[in-house]
């Protein structure tokens, strides 16, 4: 058979390889956060998660996506950050609201000034408009308070990114803090489980996902040859993933206290 015989075959073959690393790359990304999902619904105890992961992905791909407008990168990676935004979000309200669900007489903490006489009593009196006490960043009582946050980000990161648009030095870096923020992805989940002296709690299907989806996407940057920083990123975020995966280790073979079941009335750890 003549070489270019193969052609009708191969040429359809590789655009369905292309089609399913590209589908890969932008739905791969939240399928870690399923098994998590569910297993905080299930039990009703979202404890052994860090929302800091939530935190660190929102401001990664709102990054991400003010990256692309500076410079051009694959359509996939710009999908992908999207999908991510919008999965963050759902994670983060199923959170909030387990969390104040199994809390009794906690002072609501919120991100904007109180709007309700009731909550203005609670309120100090010079409390100012918004709430960065840094004791309370990230932990407030209502979903919009964190909506609130993410749209203030983002429009302030929007509005620098339109007036630096034109200086490379300030795109590169621009992309460079967002895959940089992604890289650190793993750090809140790692040091949740070295405070807690314990992954009880944390899906462990999620962070072998992360593995082997982030080891993937590294590979994915290099054979494409993405900007530089995704692929540096990409390798330190396997570290980070390889690190937890070692916490996972030592601390089921080592425990470093004993779990309190009581406050933890069903696990969400999965093998």
């Amino acid at each position: 058979m003549e070489p270019g015989g193969l052609e009708w075959l191969l040429v359809p073959m590789q655009r369905l390889v292309a089609w399913g690393a590209a589908g890969a790359m932008v739905f791969g990304g939240v399928v870690p956060y399923i098994p998590q999902y569910r297993d905080i619904r299930r039990t009703q105890n979202a404890e052994g998660f860090s929302t800091y992961v939530c935190l660190v992905l929102l401001v990664a791909n709102i990054l991400r996506i003010l990256f692309w407008f500076g410079r051009r990168f694959e359509s996939p990676l710009l999908w992908q950050s999207v999908i991510m935004i919008i999965t963050m979000l759902l994670m983060l309200k199923l959170c909030t609201e387990v969390r104040v669900s199994n809390e009794l007489n906690v002072k609501r903490r919120s991100f904007a000034a109180a709007d309700s006489k009731d909550e203005e009593i609670k309120a100090p009196p010079k409390r100012s408009y918004l709430d960065f006490d840094l004791n309370y960043f990230w932990h407030w009582s209502k979903f919009t308070d964190y909506v609130q946050c993410i749209v203030t980000f983002t429009g302030v990161t929007g509005y620098i990114t339109y007036l630096w648009m034109d200086s490379s030095l300030f795109v590169e870096t621009l992309g460079f803090l967002a895959v940089f923020t992604e890289a650190m992805l793993g750090v809140p989940q790692l040091y949740c489980n070295y405070h807690n002296r314990s992954t009880e709690g944390m899906s462990i299907k999620m962070v072998l996902m992360w593995t082997s989806g982030d080891t993937f996407k590294t590979v994915y940057f290099i054979l494409n040859q993405a900007p530089f920083q995704f692929s540096i990123c990409g390798l330190l975020q396997v570290f980070v993933d390889m690190a937890i995966l070692l916490q996972v280790y030592l601390y089921s073979h080592y425990p470093q206290k004993p779990v309190s079941h009581t406050a933890h009335p069903a696990s969400t750890k999965a093998l």
